[in-house]
C-alpha cells in the first residue's frame, strides 16, 4: 500500500484550494495512505478526510526550525509520493521513491492552476470538502430544514479585505425580506467575533432571525453547516473557499484582493468585484446593489 506525505498550507483559504491536489492523489491512488502536513487552522478541515490517516500540525517557529521538527516526524517512513507544495525543500531530505516539489511566491494566475503542476501532465483541479457523519447530524440540529438559510461571511484576514459591516447589514436585512434567515459565519478568536458583531446585533434586532455561527473549531461541521445555506455571500476569504468547495452558491467579494489569483472555485462559485484597478480597488466602493442584484442571481425564489 502507498505512503504519500502531502505538504501544505498554513491559511485555510489556500488550504482548501490545495483540496484540489489531495483529491485527485486519492483519485489516482484510491488504497493510498495519506499523511497532510499543515498549520494548526487548516487542521481540522483534513482531518475528516477518509483517505487521511495522520495530520502533521506544522506550527511556525524561529529560525525555520518548524521545518526541523516535520523532518524529524517524516524521516522514519518511506514514502512513495512526497507532494511540497510549499517549497520548503524539506522533501529533498526525505526518503522518498518520488517527490514534487513546487515553487512559492506569488505569481499571476489562478493559484488552483499553479497547484495542477503538482502532477507531470495538465489536470483541472477541483477542491472538495470532508465531513463525519457526525458532522452531518450535529449541521442537521443546529440548522433544521423548517427554514432556509443564507450565509454570510463578514471578516477577513486583513482589514482592505473587508467590506463594510453596514453593507452586510443590508444585505442581511433584505434575505430577511425574502424570508431567509442570515447565518453569520466567522473564524476562531475574539478579534474575528469583534468583526463580525456589528452584523450579528444589527440583523438580531432587526426581527431576531440571525444565527451566530461563528468560531466553530471544527471544519468539517463548519463545511456541514455551510451546505444547509442556499446562499453565501462573503469577503475574500478562507470560508469563502470553504463554501465554493461546498458546493454552496456563493458569492465573494474582492477588493484589493485579486479575483484573477483567488477567486472561488466551485460548481457554483462566483464573485463579484469592486470598481477599479485589480488589486488596489477599495472594497468600500462595491456598492450594495451590485453585490445584492449578483446574489439574487444565487437565491432560491423563495425563503
Amino acid at each position: 500500500m502507498k505512503r504519500i506525505l502531502f505538504i501544505t498550507a498554513n491559511r485555510l483559504g489556500d488550504a482548501v484550494i490545495s483540496s484540489g491536489v489531495l483529491a485527485e492523489l486519492m483519485r489516482r491512488h484510491p488504497r493510498a495512505r495519506i499523511t497532510v502536513a499543515c498549520g494548526p487552522v487548516a487542521a481540522s478541515y483534513f482531518e475528516p478526510c477518509p483517505a487521511v490517516e495522520r495530520v502533521i500540525v506544522v506550527n511556525k517557529k524561529p529560525f525555520d526550525l518548524h521545518w526541523a521538527g516535520l523532518w524529524w516526524s517524516c524521516a522514519p517512513h518511506f514514502w512513495d509520493l512526497v507532494i511540497d507544495l510549499r517549497g520548503s525543500g524539506v522533501s529533498l531530505f526525505l526518503p522518498a521513491l518520488r517527490r514534487r516539489i513546487l515553487r512559492g511566491g506569488r505569481r499571476p494566475g489562478a493559484r488552483i492552476g499553479h497547484l495542477a503542476e503538482a502532477f507531470p501532465e495538465p489536470v483541472t483541479l477541483m477542491p472538495e470538502v470532508w465531513c463525519r457523519p457526525e458532522q452531518e447530524t450535529l449541521a442537521a440540529e443546529i440548522l433544521p430544514a423548517t427554514r432556509t438559510y443564507a450565509a454570510l461571511a463578514p471578516t477577513a484576514n486583513w482589514e482592505g479585505k473587508i467590506w463594510p459591516s453596514a453593507h452586510f447589514v443590508e444585505i442581511g436585512r433584505r434575505m430577511q425580506a425574502r424570508g431567509l434567515v442570515p447565518v453569520v459565519f466567522f473564524g476562531p478568536g475574539e478579534a474575528e467575533k469583534a468583526l463580525a458583531s456589528p452584523v450579528i446585533e444589527a440583523l438580531g434586532h432587526q426581527n431576531g432571525v440571525v444565527l451566530d455561527l461563528g468560531g466553530q473549531t471544527g471544519l468539517g461541521l463548519v463545511a456541514a453547516l455551510l451546505r444547509r445555506c442556499a446562499v453565501f455571500v462573503g469577503n475574500d476569504s478562507g470560508l469563502m473557499h470553504l463554501s465554493a468547495a461546498a458546493g454552496v452558491p456563493t458569492l465573494g467579494l474582492f477588493g484589493p484582493s485579486r479575483a484573477s489569483e483567488y477567486a472561488p472555485t466551485g460548481k457554483a462559485a462566483h464573485f463579484v468585484a469592486a470598481p477599479g484597478p485589480e488589486g488596489e480597488a477599495p472594497i468600500a466602493g462595491l456598492p450594495v446593489e451590485t453585490v445584492w442584484h449578483e446574489a439574487c442571481k444565487l437565491m432560491p425564489d423563495e425563503g
